[in-house]
């Protein structure tokens, strides 16, 4: 359970974290709880990143970049702050996503015509899409259907779908991908049992562990990032505890292969009870969350608090 002192602190916040801290830490009633959600749409960070988009639909001017303020950055925001999806302001920033925003000049050129929600070439990039489209109630079965062809032989998935050998960063991606248009489509045994295989890639590595060796990770080899420090936001990032936290939302009963990372979650815990911010990735954010490195970060609390809390229930 969090330090009770740590609860006033969580609430003492933008709605995007204080509704969920209603709903998952305090356990307030269903309209109080959606009260506060309606506010992201009005207050705070989700009111000034749905003013940030312009006429022709785009966030920053691009479908994705590598400034991480593109559209689908802003989009995978905005599902993270819990905007209502059925509500007037996601419906009215959605529609002109669908609309308007194309993949030109931001991907290969073959696919400079496709729609947002259509995706590109990369599964890494496709996963954030799929998941935000999910979400946000998009038709993306063809994108879901693309990404199933693509799941490798040992479970996982890579952006390079040449490789034999999949990668934990866009593993995560897809699976969190698979699991929104669960929800939102409803399961089948063929995307329930490629998500299975999705978890059980990572937990045969007990999260952060080469299969081969049993030896700890300790640096992505793709963009550097240490697993043991979490972020928020992670974009394409994985970490210890973006994996548990998806495992907790897709209700998989845990086992022994999460006893490591749930230690890992709870060591990091300070003596005041809450947990900092451990890593930054390059970019823009387009919202200041006015949270640094080495410093109390509501973000990595309330997920840790969530993640530590659903393990110990079960």
């Amino acid at each position: 359970m969090p330090d009770p002192a740590v609860i006033p602190w969580l609430l003492d916040a933008d709605p995007a974290i204080r509704w969920q801290v209603l709903r998952d830490v305090v356990h307030a009633p269903a309209d109080v709880v959606a009260a506060e959600r309606a506010g992201v749409a009005t207050r705070g960070w989700g009111a000034r990143l749905l003013a940030m988009q312009a006429v022709d639909g785009r966030w920053a001017g691009a479908a994705w970049n590598r400034g991480w303020d593109s559209t689908m950055h802003a989009l995978m925001l905005l599902r993270d702050f819990g905007l209502d999806p059925h509500g007037i302001p996601a419906r009215r920033a959605v529609a002109l996503v669908r609309a308007r925003v194309t993949w030109a000049g931001c991907g290969p050129a073959e696919c400079a015509t496709n729609p947002f929600f259509a995706g590109e070439t990369e599964p890494c990039i496709n996963g954030q899409v799929a998941a935000v489209g999910a979400y946000f109630r998009e038709d993306v079965q063809a994108l879901i259907d693309r990404l199933l062809s693509e799941q490798q032989p040992d479970g996982g998935w890579n952006c390079d779908c040449g490789s034999v050998h999949s990668s934990f960063n866009t593993t995560i991606c897809v699976l969190e991908a698979l699991l929104e248009w669960e929800r939102t489509a409803g399961a089948t045994q063929t995307l329930v049992a490629a998500r299975r295989r999705g978890e059980d890639y990572l937990l045969e590595r007990k999260l952060f562990r080469r299969r081969s060796t049993g030896a700890i990770i300790t640096r992505d080899r793709k963009g550097g990032a240490d697993w043991t420090r979490f972020a928020f936001p992670t974009w394409w990032h994985y970490d210890v505890l973006r994996g548990l936290d998806y495992l907790r939302m897709s209700g998989r009963e845990p086992d022994a292969r999460v006893d490591e990372g749930v230690a890992l979650v709870a060591a990091a815990r300070g003596a005041d009870g809450r947990w900092t911010l451990g890593a930054a990735y390059p970019g823009v954010m387009p919202v200041d969350f006015t949270e640094t490195i080495g410093s109390p970060s509501r973000w990595i609390t309330l997920r840790a608090v969530r993640v530590l809390g659903g393990h110990s229930r079960r």
